[in-house]
């Protein structure tokens, strides 16, 4: 079965309405944008935001950071309920960020930009637990999803199984019913849903549609 794993970069307005709401969906992740500004253009929540947020969902966290500076964030984030940390490979890769995000228990995961080639990331595969797809630019949300991510994501999930890990795909980026469909025939293990979801007048059966 598909994994949702919802964010809430475009519902700031409302935000503790909104994540109580989202408990009683068919949702497995409650997915953080974190951004500093630098890696990407916009900031995101503050700690107050996040605070309402953490403190009222009972859904396991998705941390996502954009940031230039991946290793400034981690404790903050491990010590609330979080399940997986990822961060960008664009960034100044270093595998020992990899080894301080699992010191946590937390499992680690790596993004890649649309711009970059999939197979850069192969050889540290083995590392993480999670590939995270951008399928738009990060930094923003409500765009339009960018069908290069298809292929990056049946080539990652090829060299998976070849490998035999147990590493899942996440796709983040102009997910609706349609392009979750056409993601999850690539491979796609999860979909990180922001705005389509936020924007449904039916959420219960717009999930169930995309998890189809």
């Amino acid at each position: 079965m598909t994994l949702i794993s919802a964010s809430l970069l475009s519902c700031k307005d409302n935000l503790e309405s909104v994540t109580k709401e989202y408990n009683n969906l068919d949702i497995d992740y409650i997915h953080l944008d974190i951004m500093d500004g630098i890696f990407v253009p916009n900031n995101s929540f503050s700690y107050d935001e996040i605070k309402k947020i953490v403190n009222n969902t009972n859904k396991p966290l998705d941390v996502h950071l954009m940031v230039k500076e991946p290793e400034k964030y981690i404790y903050n984030y491990a010590m609330l309920n979080t399940e997986y940390i990822t961060f960008h490979y664009e960034t100044n890769f270093d595998s020992n960020l990899i080894k301080k995000i699992k010191s946590y228990g937390i499992k680690c995961g790596i993004s890649i930009r649309p711009e970059t080639n999939e197979e850069e990331i192969y050889d540290i595969l083995p590392l993480i637990d999670l590939v995270l797809v951008m399928s738009v630019n990060p930094g923003k949300g409500g765009q339009e999803f960018m069908t290069l991510a298809l292929n990056k994501i049946k080539n990652i999930k090829e060299k998976i199984k070849k490998l035999n890990l147990n590493v899942i795909i996440s796709v983040d980026g102009g997910i609706n019913n349609s392009s979750a469909t056409e993601c999850i025939k690539s491979g796609v293990d999860m979909l990180v849903i922001g705005s389509a979801l936020a924007n449904s007048s039916d959420k219960e059966l717009f999930l169930k549609k995309c998890k189809q």
